[in-house]
């Protein structure tokens, strides 16, 4: 593979008119922002659904195959004649520097249901949609049916529906199918704009030589259509509550670990089925990502399981995870050049074992990397191999200037500005730590907007086990200048990143 730059930006962070980010002309002029500085990788969090019960988080959603609507971009359904000019003619106040997932939802959910009302008679008879829906009709049917009955009891988790359809009756099922039948033909609707939205984005893209760099959480939420449809496929118990749920030990990022609060896995009969769930999952993806990075990688070699109802995440224990008969079984069918390991946090030898056995590039953090361990630390440049990722931080780390002012004392301050040979201050440090990213070993560097932008730490994506303000950072048309672009593409061509190279133009 050759040496490649990309850009970490969610499509949430985009401009745009409509309270957030969208699949509409600013995400296309980011292509051409990507293409023209000559990055070659869009990376961007997992695009699923999002709740404010779950804080909006992309980690949680109540689907691991759906597209979230809130991306949907109204003015391509107005060139469509989905919708007329006047739907959008009176906005709310949405604000410009941060997502609005309320009432963004909420305008985008409106304009969905008008669309599908005008067009309702026709999708009957609309062989696109009907081709959408069979394609996808293994996830399809039973997430729309899923969508219609949590609108139809009040957004209620499906676990405290009545019995009969919770448990998923035969009966239950058919009887709610045709009671929410038009609800039902609506949920499939919004799927297929999405979709048919994101396949025209990625083909631009592609056509671009930009590929996109997608997320896959290994977990999925309790209140999810996933459970619910295949609760055999999780450690649940008569009445379908978890026995065990999924977090992570005390860390870097908390003293008293992080209970996230998913179902486990029952990973003997995911493997009965020959993981064919995950197979689909993982396939699912691969149609809408060119990569795709597994999130809490550590999980396959083992995970921590904490008891359900447990306050925080210190009572879990480490349990054996399902890896090489997973593995296995996965590249057996799919090419695992597709893949990247999120191996972040506390990794032992079996989990380093099972990444390198499949050729699987792990990732590297800069800002872990300027302890007192620093000359032997796998973090630092030095210590690079070719095949990883390098990354400055990640959307769960502060940006680099609010590292640099807030959490390096100035022992750490001191190694660093030795490290890189210069003097380091708020004002230099994101363009120095970008320069040691692309200059590392590692073939694929990818850079978070807000470091490139060199915004302080009033502009992190998230904080873990923070549970209100994240995931809402937009960026501003304004702030992706023509300088943004120079220096972009003048550090990937001398750090051979890219094959031209201009040394006429100075960027230090």
């Amino acid at each position: 593979m050759k040496r490649l730059n990309g850009i970490l930006l969610h499509i949430s962070s985009l401009p745009g008119p409509y309270g957030s980010g969208d699949m509409g002309p600013h995400a296309y002029r980011f292509v051409d922002f990507l293409a023209g500085s000559r990055q070659k990788i869009w990376q961007i969090l997992p695009l699923n659904p999002t709740t404010p019960g779950t804080g909006n988080s992309p980690y949680s959603s109540y689907s691991a195959f759906a597209g979230n609507p809130l991306f949907i971009d109204p003015e391509a359904l107005q060139d469509k004649g989905l919708l007329d000019p006047q739907d959008t003619r009176d906005l709310p106040g949405f604000p410009e520097h941060r997502t609005d997932y309320e009432l963004a939802g909420d305008f985008k959910k409106s304009l969905l249901q008008k669309a599908f009302k005008r067009n309702r008679e026709s999708l009957e008879n609309g062989s696109k949609f009907e081709l959408f829906c069979r394609n996808h009709s293994f996830w399809l049917d039973d997430f729309a049916l899923f969508s219609a009955l949590k609108e139809h009891f009040s957004g209620a988790p499906w676990y405290r529906w009545p019995r009969k359809i919770r448990l998923r009756h035969l009966e239950a099922v058919e009887e709610f199918k045709n009671r929410l039948s038009n609800e039902i033909l609506r949920e499939k609707f919004c799927q297929y704009l999405f979709f048919s939205q994101w396949q025209k984005l990625k083909t631009y893209a592609n056509n671009h030589n930009v590929l996109i760099f997608g997320d896959l959480p290994i977990y999925v939420s309790l209140d999810s259509c996933d459970v619910w449809s295949n609760p055999h496929l999780f450690l649940l118990d008569q009445e379908k509550n978890p026995t065990r749920v999924a977090g992570a030990p005390p860390d870097y990022f908390s003293e008293t670990g992080q209970l996230w609060g998913n179902p486990i896995y029952d990973w003997e009969e995911c493997a009965r089925e020959n993981y064919q769930w995950w197979i689909k999952r993982i396939r699912q993806n691969l149609v809408m990502f060119d990569l795709l990075r597994f999130d809490h990688f550590r999980g396959f070699a083992s995970y921590w399981s904490i008891p359900a109802g447990a306050q925080t995440a210190v009572d879990g224990k480490w349990e054996e995870g399902p890896g090489h008969r997973f593995w296995s079984a996965l590249t057996s069918e799919i090419s695992p050049a597709h893949f990247v390991a999120e191996d972040l946090g506390y990794i032992t030898e079996d989990v380093l074992e099972l990444r390198d056995s499949y050729g699987l590039p792990g990732m590297k953090i800069l800002q872990f990397a300027f302890g007192e361990d620093m000359p032997t630390n796998p973090y630092i440049p030095h210590n690079h191999i070719p095949n990883c990722v390098i990354y400055p931080g990640t959307h769960d780390n502060n940006t680099v200037r609010g590292w640099f002012e807030n959490e390096l004392d100035s022992i750490a301050k001191k190694r660093l500005s030795e490290y890189t040979g210069r003097r380091l201050d708020a004002e230099n440090i994101c363009r120095e730590i970008i320069r040691m990213a692309m200059s590392s070993p590692a073939r694929l560097c990818v850079l978070p907007m807000q470091d490139v932008l060199g915004l302080d730490g009033r502009f992190r994506m998230n904080t873990p086990s923070v549970a209100r303000g994240n995931w809402e950072w937009r960026v501003k048309s304004a702030e992706i200048g023509i300088d943004i672009k120079e220096f972009l593409l003048y550090f990937t061509t001398i750090y051979g990143r890219d094959n031209h190279f201009d040394a006429g133009t100075n960027h230090t």
